[in-house]
């Protein structure tokens, strides 16, 4: 008997080893941007707390940040600003921080955030990278900004000359409200324009601009929101300590708060006191963190201060680094009402998986130490090295597929085609594997970036950066395990014969040139850099004979 097209198509996707999300599809609107989309009905919320900043109390309602982002699209488009243009935002977690980026998006723009603590040779980068029109910074980040040859927008308490204040440009931008050419802009397409342009490593290293459409950020709130039911609308106070330049803090934290108009505690930066004292103060119900604060929690004695019947956290989640199946186990024995939440995504598609759904409806908890299950309207593979697709409990590199996967990287066709292939799979750099009950684990990454507290250090720009010095032949950065950081950067360097730098000069050298935490910890010199013959850096083998080394010796590795 002849098989129909119908048979052939399901026999061939069933080889394939296509797998879906055990739970229905959602529904994505086609005809809003993405700040329509997170404000949509914000209004009935107008006189309730958006956001709050934990150490100076300055809160916006949604009301505010309504007319903010209403003001702040205005004023730029005031300045010139088109429909397409890049706004680079070097700010530290700041209460105006959500306005400014679904401001710039409502002028059809698109906001890519920078990490304040970047070297100014990095934040340089990204301008012209991004081939920015305008930068939004505040008093103590202007120098790393100011001799780009932009227009500055500077917020804080402070004028600085030769700048535009953030409280004057809103205030100018109320005298064009109803002024119809100033206020017309393109219509904006959701599939096709852009909304923001995370810098991210990627899946091969050097720092590429990440295209994500309204439609891509939508599309993955309504995944990972499936499970949030009616009832839970506006009763959510998130922690906003992970930063708000990292896809996943804008997003994951921010937009996804402001969805299910909840509250956003922002924190600047991490004490464990402050930390504490905000979880108490502000009754925080879910808190995004990373694996060192996790260990934090559970060793550091300054949590006796404190009276943890006090705290209403109900969640913590961990998704920019695996957790330790130890730590994990120590910090539920330390706090068993809290319930630990792992997630895995990348900036190319955001979040992929979750490990908790709410289980009044219907919704399952994945098993301990996996990355959770894959969410609604999302496809997953996982693949050999000749591209073949795997059954279940087999490892092979994760390829997801789905509206969320990025445009591809700014002005770079060949790294994008690398990433993602001719039928629409993102190939992430990830292995893993599927179990019979759907639950995803992610075992070994084939791209190496480090991560250290979460952040992403890329091995070839601190190897790019000690190849520039005369006296370096080779060099290779590989990650070593650490407590605090979960991951360090280690050097192994090879010198020119007359050189006369000592390892620390040269961990000097790299420090002068990153961000803190990108810095080199520890350096060794070597007479040579092993590689495979093809070329390649054998990161694993080298990074086997490190720790080798170093549990051998009786004297730590040089700090």
């Amino acid at each position: 008997m002849a098989t129909s097209a119908k048979e052939m198509m399901a026999a061939d996707e069933e080889e394939q080893y296509i797998f879906r999300s055990k739970y229905p599809a959602v529904k994505v609107p086609d005809d809003m941007t993405l700040p329509e989309f997170v404000l949509q009905g914000a209004e009935q919320y107008a006189d309730k707390v958006a956001v709050v900043e934990t150490m100076t109390g300055k809160e916006y309602t949604y009301g505010q940040v309504i007319r903010d982002v209403k003001r702040f699209a205005t004023a730029l488009k005031s300045l010139g600003f088109r429909k397409g243009g890049v706004v680079v935002v070097v700010l530290p977690n700041v209460a105006e921080y959500v306005i400014i980026a679904l401001g710039i998006m409502s002028a059809g723009g698109v906001f890519s955030g920078a990490n304040p603590l970047n070297h100014e040779s990095e934040i340089r980068k990204q301008v012209e990278d991004s081939e920015a029109k305008i930068i939004v910074t505040n008093g103590s980040s202007y120098e790393k900004v100011k001799g780009l040859g932009l227009p500055v927008i500077v917020l804080g308490e402070e004028k600085i000359e030769s700048t535009i204040w953030w409280d004057d440009l809103l205030e100018a931008a109320d005298l064009y409200d109803g002024n119809k050419t100033m206020n017309t802009i393109e219509p904006i397409n959701p599939r096709t324009d852009l909304c923001a342009l995370p810098f991210s490593s990627g899946t091969t290293g050097k720092s590429k601009g990440v295209m994500l459409t309204h439609r891509n950020l939508i599309a993955n709130l309504s995944s990972t929101l499936f499970s949030v039911g009616p009832d839970m609308v506006g009763q959510f106070v998130t922690l906003g300590l992970m930063p708000f330049f990292h896809i996943y803090g804008i997003t994951g934290i921010c937009f996804a708060t402001l969805k299910n108009k909840g509250k956003v505690v922002v924190m600047g930066r991490f004490g464990l006191r402050l930390f504490l004292n905000a979880l108490i103060t502000h009754e925080i119900t879910f808190a995004p963190i990373v694996p060192p604060i996790i260990l934090e929690l559970v060793k550091n004695p300054v949590v006796k201060e404190f009276d943890l019947t006090k705290l209403k956290l109900r969640a913590v989640m961990t998704a920019a680094a695996p957790i330790a199946p130890e730590l994990l186990s120590a910090f539920e024995a330390k706090f068993p009402d809290v319930q630990v939440q792992e997630a895995y995504g990348l900036t190319e598609h955001s979040c992929i998986t979750l490990s908790h759904g709410d289980p009044e409806r219907g919704h399952e908890t994945a098993k301990k130490n996996s990355v959770g299950f894959i969410l609604p309207n999302l496809e997953i593979k996982f693949i050999d090295p000749s591209g073949k697709s795997l059954p279940k409990n087999t490892h092979g590199e994760v390829c997801v597929r789905s509206d969320c996967v990025m445009l591809g990287y700014f002005k770079n066709k060949e790294e994008t085609e690398r990433a993602i292939d001719a039928e629409g799979w993102l190939h992430t750099g990830d292995i893993g594997y599927i179990d019979d009950d759907g639950d995803v684990f992610i075992v070994d990454r084939i791209k190496e970036m480090i991560k250290v507290k979460g952040f992403q250090v890329a091995p070839a720009e601190l190897e790019a950066i000690l190849l520039s010095h005369p006296s370096v032949e080779d060099a290779a950065v590989v990650p070593l395990a650490d407590e605090e950081a979960g991951e360090i950067p280690v050097a192994c360097v090879v010198m020119s014969q007359n050189s006369t730098e000592t390892e620390a000069d040269m961990m000097d050298y790299v420090a002068s040139n990153v961000a803190t935490y990108k810095r080199v910890r520890a350096l060794h010199f070597v007479d040579s850099i092993p590689k495979s013959p093809s070329g390649k850096i054998m990161r694993r083998f080298l990074r086997e004979e490190l720790e080798k080394k170093i549990n051998s010796s009786s004297s730590p590795a040089q700090q």
